[in-house]
């Protein structure tokens, strides 16, 4: 079947609402297919070049931000203070790794969730689970967990505020590398972890200095004064994605974009080969990525590959694993020589939060700070022992001091979650825990760079 941008309504789907009225719904969809782009054509092959460099082992990807974007907690304070985190991170890895650092935020649009059941059960009563604030309401009413098609048009006048903040942000001047040191935040001063920051913070401040009375400057050096940015999302609700799929009618080069953000992704529990997000997913001409769990077969990652990139093209496909601490060595070795032997070109990226979620003995959904760290030295393993490269980190965090992870540097406790657990979704990595990740990989990467 030829493929059309609402193709994907030929196939069986899963992890989509059911919507009570129908004409309501069209009128939504209808509405967005008239809203204005969210991201551009040339965006978007900008970060499918710069995914390419991340394949080659030419740099390092960063992709992180909130489990599943809120609308009560959507404010500029809380974009910045996520932005900052990413910058800090970046700052990090850059000048441990000596590599570009390609920064994507789970910002903008990461408003809906898959869920393990379609319902849930409190005190006798059972709703359809909450699938995140494009969908429903976290509140566990009748009323509030019935889908609204109206939180369509929510979500994207949300994404659209969003990234005009990140833009002005990027290109407004909170970017410019000399002040490095004001991208610290207030509650986690004095710690262990921004102290190191602060050190590297210094030395790249002397190094502008050098480099100032060379000529060289952030008002004649874009490099120094602003960043790139880019945003993605889990491409889950695809009469969203179809309304904002769109075609560049600036250069009129053959194919189809989706506008809703630069970046979507596969979940693990969508992935089936001939199911509908696949379907959508392998005609547009966005980089894309596929999460890889620990049922991942070999032979079925290979052929999911060839479909969504037929053009075996760096920088269209990132393979996104989320094995867990326990079985990344075991489960991930097998997919990484597969596409190795296959000549598949692929960027690879590790999620090391999606596998690692527990419940406190205080029923808290948490993970482990050393989880976490664990899953990612298993990944970084696993490559060096198959000459391969690990491209990437695909984390869930926040610049609010929340207590939703156990451990690290900080050392959250298990009796702490309860003081600032704040997540619509799943636990995120606080600042602090997310500087203490940032090291991690530099380290990583530092050790790979005098292995070769």
């Amino acid at each position: 079947m030829k493929w059309t941008i609402d193709s994907w309504q030929n196939y069986p789907i899963k992890q989509v609402p059911i919507y009570n009225n129908g004409n309501e719904l069209k009128n939504v969809e209808d509405e967005l297919s008239l809203r204005p782009p969210l991201v551009f054509a040339e965006e978007v092959r900008r970060l499918r070049r710069r995914l390419a460099s991340v394949a080659e082992g030419k740099a390092f990807l960063l992709q992180g931000g909130d489990c599943a974007e809120s609308f009560l907690e959507h404010n500029a304070n809380n974009i910045r203070d996520s932005f900052k985190v990413i910058l800090q991170m970046a700052a990090v890895l850059t000048y441990g790794s000596s590599l570009p650092v390609i920064k994507i935020g789970r910002f903008a649009g990461q408003y809906s969730k898959p869920r393990s059941s379609p319902t849930e059960v409190i005190d006798g009563i059972e709703l359809p689970s909450y699938k995140g604030d494009m969908i429903n309401d976290m509140a566990f009413t009748k009323e509030g967990r019935n889908p609204d098609p109206n939180r369509l048009l929510m979500a994207y006048d949300k994404s659209a505020s969003t990234l005009n903040l990140l833009r002005a942000f990027a290109s407004g001047g909170m970017a410019d590398l000399n002040k490095i040191q004001e991208w610290n935040l207030e509650f986690v001063k004095g710690t262990d972890e921004v102290n190191r920051y602060i050190e590297i913070a210094e030395k790249i401040s002397e190094a502008l200095t050098f480099m100032k009375a060379c000529g060289i400057t952030p008002s004649n050096t874009l490099q120094l004064r602003e960043t790139e940015f880019y945003t993605s999302h889990e491409g889950l609700l695809l009469n969203y994605e179809e309304a904002l799929t769109r075609k560049d009618t600036i250069t009129e080069e053959k194919g189809w974009f989706a506008t809703s953000a630069h970046m979507l992704w596969i979940g693990d529990r969508t992935r089936d080969l001939d199911g509908a997000h696949v379907e959508y997913m392998k005609g547009i001409a966005n980089p894309i990525g596929l999460k890889c769990g620990p049922s991942t077969d070999p032979d079925e990652l290979l052929k999911l590959v060839e479909t969504l990139n037929p053009t075996n093209s760096f920088g269209r496909l990132t393979l996104i694993a989320r094995m867990g601490a326990s079985q990344v060595r075991e489960k991930l070795s097998p997919l990484v020589k597969a596409i190795k032997k296959s000549g598949l070109a692929v960027g690879w990226c590790c999620d090391p939060m999606h596998g690692n979620t527990i419940k406190a003995s205080n029923g808290y959904k948490t993970r482990k700070v050393d989880d976490i760290m664990e899953e990612v030295k298993g990944f970084f393993e696993v490559h060096f022992d198959n000459s391969t490269i690990p491209g990437g980190v695909h984390f869930e965090m926040t610049g609010q001091n929340v207590t939703e992870c156990v451990g690290g540097i900080y050392n959250v406790k298990e009796d702490n979650l309860s003081d600032r657990y704040h997540t619509h979704c799943d636990p995120r990595l606080n600042a602090n825990q997310s500087l203490e990740l940032a090291f991690l990989l530099a380290e990583l990467l530092v050790n790979k760079r005098k292995s070769n």
